[in-house]
């Protein structure tokens, strides 16, 4: 199944509940608002894109559930809902972004059965563009990769990241479909360890030949040449890097990616980011995204067991910045690109109605 999708049984959102991998393949059905806000933030469903498809099903979710009184108050009661869906978590822009294009829709409509039908609509369309967009994005970033490469990657950029095939990983397995034996180096990916208990999961299943290394690793394996490439996801990626960064672009990412792009820099050793167009953010500068802070006992414990004292302070990023000037490469479901980034390719077409 797809990694996040309508019930139409229940007339609700189902997903991976990605939480129980890789000891239990088994899915989540999100009835309420709270229960996919929930979701969202303790990562049953994560992903910038399959954040996206969330969001815009979740504002579907919204209208299915809100009461049918008089039309306005309708819409208000709805447009609270997706304000909390697209705060839930705010590094990605892919889940407010698609929240907002659903909302947008609803105003449109004129009666309450119509915006039930016409954002569930929209919704399904959003997430059937994704794999579309994800395929395409795939299959430009295989022509990257040689016969033989071995790929490294952090966190997990792969179908369970997506409504289905993947970013970085749908590189790799575009690759695989046009005949290429390409191996992957996953990280771990601390502290949830999504590199190890997702990417690597996702790898086997399509018959990849996958090795996990622990984050602190990637440096050695590329000093001892082990590393053709590395290509990675994105959760938001601005043209403008603020005062920090000046008029680079900037990649937000999982954390730790930062780090690789630097390994990555020094040892020759190419840095691809593969995202969908509408991961690129062209009104924002970096200086205007806020990086999410996670619990802290993602640290002090692993797996319920106390890692560290309770007292002890605890900084836990959940992304961090890459400067484009880190990155050999861009790759979008319309092609790669070679940063500097034109802006006009990205502000002049709306690639997110690309289907």
């Amino acid at each position: 199944m797809r990694t996040i999708g309508w019930d139409d049984e229940r007339d609700c959102i189902v997903m991976v509940d990605q939480t129980k991998l890789p000891a239990e393949y088994t899915t989540f059905h999100a009835e309420t608002v709270s229960d996919l806000i929930e979701s969202i933030q303790l990562l049953r469903v994560r992903g910038a894109p399959a954040l996206g498809a969330a969001g815009a099903y979740g504002v579907a979710l919204a209208a299915q559930n809100a009461e049918a009184s008089a039309f306005d108050t309708f819409v208000e009661d709805v447009e609270a809902d997706a304000d909390a869906i697209a705060n839930a978590r705010p590094t990605a822009v892919n889940l407010s972004r698609e929240v907002e294009r659903v909302v947008a829709e609803l105003r449109t409509c004129s009666s309450v059965a119509e915006a039930r039908e016409r954002t569930l609509a929209l919704a399904e369309e959003i997430a059937d563009a994704d794999v579309t967009r994800n395929k395409r994005l795939g299959a430009h970033g295989a022509e990257l990769l040689a016969d033989g490469d071995t790929v490294m990657t952090h966190c997990n950029a792969g179908a369970l990241a997506t409504v289905d095939w993947g970013t970085a990983l749908g590189v790799i397995y575009s690759a695989q479909e046009a005949g290429k034996d390409v191996r992957v180096v996953a990280n771990e990916t601390r502290p949830l360890n999504q590199g190890a208990r997702i990417t690597t999961t996702e790898l086997i299943e399509h018959g990849v030949d996958v090795t996990l290394i622990p984050d602190s690793a990637s440096g050695l394996c590329m000093q001892e040449a082990r590393i053709d490439a590395v290509v990675v996801g994105a959760d938001r990626i601005v043209l403008d890097g603020g005062e920090q960064f000046g008029r680079q672009g900037v990649v937000f990412n999982k954390i730790g990616t930062y780090n690789h792009a630097v390994l990555a820099d020094r040892h020759d050793v190419p840095f691809v980011v593969a995202a969908p167009h509408a991961t690129v953010d062209t009104e924002r500068n970096a200086d205007e995204v806020e990086i999410e802070r996670r619990d802290p006992d993602e640290l002090r414990e692993i797996y319920g067991v106390q890692n560290a004292p309770l007292e002890t302070d605890v900084y836990n990023p959940a992304f961090d910045a890459t400067p484009m000037d880190l990155v050999d490469y861009l790759v979008t479901e319309t092609g790669v690109y070679e940063p500097p980034l034109d802006r006009a390719v990205f502000e002049d077409a709306d690639e997110r109605t690309v289907a």
